[in-house]
């Protein structure tokens, strides 16, 4: 990750940057409980970071387990819209990043903790393109051409510092790709295999899952086509993301008698000058993507938590109700928008702000509150305090309750503003790692249409139509003579063919072109 503030430096820095944010700050507070405004999750929400799936975090995820409640969950998401079928060359993680999840424990916007995944690839056999030679029923199984394992390290910080470097695991598996029923006949049992205990209470997890975010995508055609026509179609349904996921006991990450966490997670790349340069960042969902202006979204990719006073304005003047009001006259709240700054930079008081808070954007958790057998998927909004933007939970409506807030139901002016997409495609899991099992690739992603149905089922000419009749042309392509066949070369004219392309032909065609051929 960036350089941090020399604990040293730390006292004067502060107070340039917190008077910078000063601004923000309502005096005596405000009772409040809104999260920031957006409308969208982190997918391929930077000019940079979009042309680098590998190292774009899409979601964070930081909640307190709901069937082990004295653990915290922490969970990222990465490499938007995979699709299950995008073989080859499956999904895997980059073995040139170093992927974190960082956690404050005190307030003051650095990590104390930083929990960084490395990833190593193997590859058994290169004479193939297959991904997998035979059905995989163990992540060991030498049918699985290739592999990945990841090495997991703890790095203790004080004032930004490293203080101190522990190896959880190496060499833990990582569940692969899902790359279809007849490849990986039980993937459940796979993904079991790589559900990792570390020995201390701590359990771990890395591979694929089902994108765990649910929303209508289509909020960039005019705001949901410029009269509220286009929702209802959850545009992630039936794509995979990479995933890392911790569960950690609570008392390993809060510090003394605050239980208030701020979690983000980084991806650093290496550089070609062997230094790791940070390429994405992310906390609370649909910051970078519409609140940071685009001319700043790669500056807030890059940036650290300490230095977040300089995107200040971006909340308390918000882009998005204006483009509401210009589209469908539904008049913004006026600003400064101070309603929106708890939950982007300091927490809510009461909820999730910690006591000796510095304003950052971070997702803040309040690891006291108990999760309920009942959650509301709007969140704090529908009187549920253990769910968003008190940390974020996987069944959380993080763009509903963000749209309701957007346009001041906070401050009293009532909308019940959504996308119509309110689950997720998949079911969660009941225990960790609770991201939903990855799509296979042998599913057709999306509903079925006439005339692209699964093979199998459908009838050309009253034959069922498989992978060896599926390419004979039409019989209505040709005359009746040929029956619509390309008339086949004798036999001695086929091989004069072919050895003119692969010798002569190709030595005439390169000198045809300039600068070809010298």
């Amino acid at each position: 990750m960036p350089t941090l503030h020399p604990a040293g430096a730390r006292s004067s820095t502060r107070v340039a940057a917190l008077v910078a944010a000063g601004g923000l700050l309502v005096a005596g507070g405000f009772a409040g409980l809104a999260p920031k405004q957006g409308t969208a999750s982190s997918h391929r929400e930077a000019p940079l970071i979009s042309g680098q799936p590998q190292y774009d975090n899409t979601d964070v995820y930081a909640f307190v387990s709901p069937d082990k409640p004295d653990t915290t969950t922490l969970i990222a998401n990465f490499i938007p819209f995979e699709d299950p079928a995008g073989g080859p060359n499956f999904y895997k993680f980059a073995r040139d990043a170093r992927y974190e999840l960082n956690v404050d424990n005190d307030g003051d916007s650095l990590p104390d903790l930083t929990y960084r995944f490395r990833f190593h690839d193997r590859l058994k056999n290169a004479n193939t393109f297959l991904h997998n030679t035979g059905p995989v029923t163990s992540l060991d199984d030498p049918d699985l051409n290739f592999t990945q394992t990841y090495d997991l390290t703890l790095i203790r910080r004080v004032g930004g510092q490293v203080h101190s470097t522990r190896t959880l695991v190496s060499g833990a598996p990582v569940a692969p790709s899902n790359v279809g029923k007849a490849s990986m006949p039980d993937y459940a049992k796979l993904r079991a295999q790589a559900v990792k205990p570390l020995g201390d209470g701590t359990t771990s997890f890395a591979g694929q899952a089902d994108d765990s975010f649910f929303l209508d995508l289509r909020v960039f055609d005019l705001l949901y086509g410029a009269n509220l026509k286009e929702v209802g179609n959850d545009t992630l349904s039936g794509y995979n993301v990479n995933t890392v996921a911790l569960q950690i006991p609570t008392r390993h990450l809060v510090k003394g008698k605050e239980p208030v966490i701020g979690v983000h997670s980084a991806v650093s790349r290496l550089n070609a000058s062997g230094a790791y340069t940070q390429v994405s960042r992310l906390g609370s969902p649909l910051v970078n993507e519409v609140v940071i202006p685009r001319g700043k979204k790669d500056t807030f990719n890059a940036s650290v938590p300490w230095y977040d006073a300089q995107f200040a304005t971006f909340v308390t003047d918000p882009e998005l109700p204006k483009l509401i009001e210009k589209i469908y006259k539904i008049p913004a709240p006026p600003g400064p928008r101070r309603d929106l700054v708890q939950a982007f930079l300091t927490g809510v008081p009461g909820l999730n702000q910690p006591a000796k808070v510095r304003p950052a954007e971070l997702l803040r958790l309040n690891t006291s509150i108990k999760p309920t057998p009942t959650p509301d998927r709007l969140g704090v909004l529908g009187g549920d305090k253990a769910g968003f933007p008190n940390g974020r939970r996987l069944t959380d409506d993080v763009l509903d309750i963000s749209l309701q807030a957007v346009e001041g139901e906070l401050l009293g002016k009532k909308n019940d503003l959504g996308d119509a997409v309110n689950t997720n495609d998949a079911a969660f899991g009941t225990s960790f790692p609770y991201v939903a099992q990855p799509h296979s690739g042998s599913d057709v992603r999306g509903p079925k249409k006439t005339g692209a149905k699964a093979s199998g089922t459908v009838k050309k000419d009253g034959e069922t139509v498989t992978l060896l009749n599926a390419g004979a042309t039409d019989s209505t392509a040709g005359s009746d003579d040929d029956g619509g066949m390309i008339p086949l070369l004798p036999a001695a004219a086929a091989a004069g063919a072919a050895a003119f392309l692969l010798t002569g032909g190709l030595l005439w065609w390169r000198r045809r072109l300039p600068g070809m051929g010298r």
